[in-house]
């Protein structure tokens, strides 16, 4: 286990020094010009030329780079161009909000997909499962920006819930009740597309594990269905699960950052949004490498469950 953890530890460093340069190339190919929303109405050459010397933009990118990953490795990821704030305390602040989010929109898809996967799964094409499927496919085809329109015109505007409209956020510091609403949205929006991604894969592997000799042995004992599920058949059958989860949640990610800036969310979707705009190219960089590096681990532990889940991977 310690060997394997060295060598997956390894790849994961290479990994993200491979995302950091083409994070960082790709960003300079931007259009946009920091220099001109700094300088404003005295944007000359002079003045343009005088600036670029001062953040360091007169530099070949090559050394634009090693300067910028040298403070990366020291904590620091800079200042932005426009706001003249850290990047850092941006990225500490909108952080938790992405957090929160994914973990609310994890829980509610769970807590409907694992129970309703384990119902369809012991009447393959029954009633239930044909409602379910035809369900998921319909909501599979709505996209999350779509869909947080339509629950903000009937949650918000219809039934007149507080807290759920745009530009309603409230901190957890400040109020935890009013914070829960107003998260409450965006949580189900992602929740409800993790939904019919578990609720699927976790339906194909039950049905095919409860097809297997073992199972077929635990019946003939006399084992009752419920234990057989529960306890014989969820395990083997969780393991795609782990891995299309981690897959998932990192796709998130992207999805919440549309929803976010729908709902003036200040996340980390907000933020990104507002400097590309702004072509404050060192709060993108930051962000777009925090965002990465979460990706890059959140995978890392899921592969480490579904270890754990089924040993015989870490053998293999």
């Amino acid at each position: 286990m310690v060997r394997y953890l060295v060598r997956r530890l390894i790849l994961l460093i290479g990994v993200v020094f491979i995302v950091s340069i083409g994070s960082f190339y790709l960003l300079h190919l931007l259009p946009g010009d920091p220099t001109a929303v700094i300088l404003g109405t005295g944007d000359t050459p002079a003045n343009k030329a005088k600036l670029f010397a001062q953040l360091g933009l007169n530099k070949p990118i090559w050394e634009q780079y090693f300067v910028w990953i040298r403070n990366v490795l020291r904590g620091n990821l800079g200042t932005s161009f426009i706001s003249q704030t850290s990047v850092w305390s941006v990225v500490k602040a909108a952080l938790p909000i992405d957090v929160e989010i994914i973990v609310l929109s994890q829980i509610l898809a769970f807590l409907v997909a694992i129970p309703l996967a384990i119902r369809s799964a012991r009447r393959p094409d029954g009633p239930l499962d044909r409602i379910l499927g035809a369900g998921s496919f319909t909501l599979l085809s709505i996209p999350s920006f779509v869909l947080i329109v339509l629950l903000v015109l009937f949650v918000s505007i219809k039934l007149g819930v507080g807290h759920t409209g745009p530009s309603s956020y409230v901190s957890l510091s400040a109020d935890w009740i009013g914070n829960l609403e107003s998260l409450s949205l965006p949580a189900i929006t992602l929740g409800i597309g993790s939904f019919v991604v578990y609720y699927r894969v976790l339906r194909s592997d039950l049905i095919a594990t409860l097809q297997e000799e073992f199972i077929t042995l635990a019946r003939s004992k006399g084992i009752s269905a419920r234990r057989i599920m529960w306890r014989h058949a969820l395990r083997p059958s969780a393991v795609a699960l782990c891995g299309t989860a981690g897959v998932n949640i990192g796709g998130l990610l992207a999805s919440g950052f549309i929803v976010q800036y729908l709902l003036s969310i200040p996340g980390l979707g907000y933020e990104l949004i507002e400097s590309v705009g702004l072509s404050d190219y060192l709060v993108v960089q930051g962000i777009v490498l925090v965002v990465c590096v979460g990706v890059i681990l959140i995978n890392f532990g899921f592969d480490l469950l579904t270890n754990i889940v089924d040993p015989r991977i870490r053998r293999e």
